[in-house]
């Protein structure tokens, strides 16, 4: 949990540092501005703009009930945020699993990637797919309606 936060964190502090630096130059409006692009930076990376994280047996279970895929992701990881972003409010429609919260959601995601823990990685009927396109995610979502 702790390593989710850590970018997040130091982006805050980073820039409150910045930010004191500026205001100790007179130069208030710069400093806010400054402050809240990296607080916003923070939020962005944050597990918070992704949709609730589940276990990757209770993912799978669901997943065999309804048919929507699972996408193992990470906090931090550039590719997973545009996955995110594209994919809008139908990101809801999948099954999120965050691999630094989840160590079975790990070994998942390592053994389809040779070892290597490579996300996003979606899962659709139990054949992985390493870092897909947002557009043909969103189809794989709309059609196990």
């Amino acid at each position: 949990m702790r390593r989710a936060w850590m970018l997040p964190g130091l982006l805050v502090v980073s820039g409150s540092g910045a930010a004191t630096g500026l205001i100790a130059q007179g130069r208030l409006g710069t400093a806010v501005a400054l402050l809240l692009m990296f607080v916003l930076l923070a939020a962005v990376h944050s597990p918070l703009v992704f949709p609730r994280s589940i276990g990757a047996l209770e993912a799978r279970r669901r997943s065999a009930a309804d048919g929507r895929p699972i996408v193992y992701w990470r906090p931090g990881c550039a590719y997973c945020l545009r996955l995110r972003f594209r994919l809008g409010r139908g990101a809801r429609r999948l099954h999120w699993v965050d691999i630094w919260r989840d160590p079975e959601g790990a070994a998942v995601v390592r053994a389809a990637n040779d070892g290597d823990e490579t996300v996003p990685t979606l899962m659709v009927a139990g054949r992985p797919y390493v870092n897909p396109d947002p557009d043909w995610v969103r189809e794989q979502a709309l059609s196990s309606r």
